[in-house]
């Protein structure tokens, strides 16, 4: 019995978009939960199993960045940088889309370890999705035909960590078959999860550095309306701040914007962290 939902299988009218334009779309589609609407913008976020403190932190803060705006974030619930893509794209209330190397009954879902994230992804009004029968159990054979899905499905790939051998960079070699754009972050020449994301920026993948970098790829204004977000008891200058933190920003760049001294920017900024409605991180203020 499977308890995380009904599964049902899409009839090729129901497949999204992309996947549809695929030379080959698979022949089966099973579904639990509900695709997002047509207008949203699919971006798979994958990379290292065994990545860096740097690789989690980028991740995180990069989907962070994409909150409010219509997109999806597709990964495969693998360990590694997919669950964390999974858990911060819950946590920022995006939806997102889990494609994992097997069929989508409870007891055959792989990993086994994140079942409890499939059942959150259905709980914020996210899907799984398999090409494979449902109770098809993980195999050497199943991981390259989802990676081959994750890359079809979605306008963009992102790669955050890879070493130059690795099922993330055959991810990003079918987005390329496919005509789609691949995105990966640089790292230190010293770090061999370098390697993958380096050889693809050689080979012309677009590097992405900031969240405002992936909203521009994605095909975004940095400048889009997003949900809306009161804020009491602030200043004009300090809702001005807010306002221009709807995509984060190093510190001078915001000093910029402003246009206001130094002196009392900083002490705005220092308010708003008080308050709890901004931080630093990684060189760069964001929204909390």
């Amino acid at each position: 019995m499977n308890s995380i939902g009904n599964i049902r299988k899409l009839s090729l009218g129901e497949y999204p978009a992309l996947i549809r334009e695929l030379h080959k779309p698979p022949e089966d589609l099973y579904i639990v939960g509900e695709l997002p609407p047509a207008n949203y913008i699919y971006l798979t976020v994958v990379g290292a199993r065994r990545y860096s403190d740097y690789g989690k932190q980028v991740c995180e803060k990069l989907i962070e960045g994409l909150r409010g705006l219509p997109v999806v974030i597709v990964s495969g619930l693998a360990f590694g940088i997919d669950i964390i893509a999974h858990r911060a794209a819950i946590k920022n209330n995006i939806k997102t889309i889990a494609i994992p190397g097997s069929g989508l009954r409870e007891d055959v879902i792989t990993p086994s370890a994140h079942l409890d994230v499939a059942k959150r992804i259905l709980s914020a009004d996210g899907a799984l999705l398999s090409p494979f029968p449902p109770e098809t159990p993980g195999a050497n054979w199943t991981f390259p035909v989802r990676n081959e899905i994750m890359a079809g499905i979605s306008h963009a790939t992102l790669v955050i960590e890879a070493v130059r051998k690795s099922g993330t960079l055959i991810t990003a070699k079918h987005a390329t078959d496919f005509n789609r754009n691949v995105l990966t972050v640089p790292g230190s020449i010293f770090s061999k999860l370098s390697e993958g994301p380096h050889m693809l920026i050689r080979l012309g993948a677009t590097p992405i550095t900031n969240s405002g970098e992936l909203i521009e790829a994605l095909g975004f204004k940095t400048n889009v309306k997003r949900e809306e977000i009161n804020y009491s008891d602030l200043s004009e200058d300090e809702i001005k701040i807010m306002e221009i933190l709807a995509s984060p920003l190093p510190r001078d760049l915001l000093l910029e914007k402003l246009g206001m001294e130094t002196g009392r920017v900083n002490a705005l900024v220092s308010l708003l962290e008080i308050k709890g409605l901004i931080e630093e991180t990684m060189g760069e203020l964001r929204r909390v």
